[in-house]
Order: C-alpha cells, then sequence, then structure tokens
C-alpha cells in the first residue's frame, strides 16, 4: 500500500511538472514579459476593456497587454503591443508611435514612465526604448491629427495604392486617381 501511495505522489508530481514547463513554455511563446498582465485586450476575454486615457494629453489607447514586472526595486507597467505580421527588418513607424502613445498614457495614468514597451511580431518580440526623443515624437503626431480633423483639406501622405484602395475616405478624397 505504501509503495501504492508514493507511485501516486510521484505521478503527481511528475504532471505537476509538466504543466508547469509546458505553461512556462506558452508564455515564452507568446513574446510577453515575465510578470503579471494587468490589462489585456485581445479578445481572451469576454468583457470589453475599457481604453487607457489620458485627459491630460488627450489620448486614448488600448494597448494588446499591459504586464506588471519587477525592475529592481521598482514595479513597472509595460505595455506590449502584439502584430500578426513577421518581425520587419526595422520595426514600423506607426508601430512605433503606437506603443509609444501607450508608455505615455500609462506614464500619465500610473504615474511611472515605463522604460520600454515591446512589440511582439509573429517570430519575434522587439523591445522599444521610451526615450523623451519618441515621447516628443508622440505628442507632435497627436497634436498634427487634432490639426488635420479641423483643416478643410489633408492631403494624402503616401503613394500606396494598396492603402488607397481599402481606404474608406476614397470616394471623397479626390486623390484616388493620383496612385
Amino acid at each position: 500500500m505504501t509503495g501504492l501511495l508514493v507511485g501516486v505522489v510521484f505521478l503527481l508530481l511528475m504532471a505537476g511538472a509538466a504543466l508547469w514547463w509546458l505553461g512556462r513554455r506558452q508564455r515564452q511563446a507568446t513574446g510577453l514579459p515575465p510578470g503579471e498582465v494587468i490589462y489585456e485586450d485581445v479578445g481572451i476575454r469576454e468583457e470589453v476593456r475599457q481604453p487607457l486615457i489620458s485627459r491630460r494629453y488627450g489620448l486614448v489607447g488600448r494597448p494588446d497587454y499591459l504586464v506588471m514586472v519587477q525592475e529592481g526595486s521598482r514595479r513597472l507597467a509595460i505595455p506590449v503591443e502584439v502584430k500578426s505580421r513577421a518581425r520587419p527588418a526595422q520595426p514600423f513607424r506607426s508601430h512605433v508611435l503606437q506603443l509609444a502613445t501607450y508608455c505615455l498614457l500609462v506614464e500619465d495614468l500610473h504615474k511611472v514612465r515605463p522604460p520600454y514597451g515591446l512589440i511582439r511580431y509573429a517570430d519575434a518580440t522587439v523591445r522599444i526604448p521610451f526615450t523623451e526623443e519618441l515621447r516628443a515624437q508622440v505628442l507632435a503626431a497627436a497634436d498634427a491629427i487634432r490639426r488635420a480633423r479641423t483643416a478643410p483639406d489633408v492631403p494624402r501622405q503616401h503613394q500606396d495604392p494598396r492603402r488607397c484602395a481599402g481606404c474608406s475616405y476614397r470616394k471623397a478624397c479626390g486623390q484616388e486617381a493620383l496612385v
């Protein structure tokens, strides 16, 4: 009887170790840093998450994840943006500005500036430092968007026919034939 009990305990320990190992591998595959996920907006849960809102900067956003990490004596909320495509040679400026906007929102709401954010591509995770220069670029881009909203005419800023083909303003812009 004692041998049977020892065997059952051994099997339970092995099963627990296997589950722990599989969970760790799954977590690594997500590209998320070790820490507690405090916010997610990737459709895993049924409830709709409220966006992060900064009245100070007039910004609103929904990062895919916010992960609370321990770095030294500080607990930091790190935004993670997930992209379904493979990692490009250089992260697209739009991806970087989107992530930096989330960093600014976290800074304003948590009163602690995240030193970086993460972009998780299908095949790699890229760490983007949240520098003073990048912070200024986010604020400048937000200001340009606000000005464009009230401008009588905003010219197209690209020569990409695919973007024009899928644009909801295609019929109204008057520039669709220029591509």
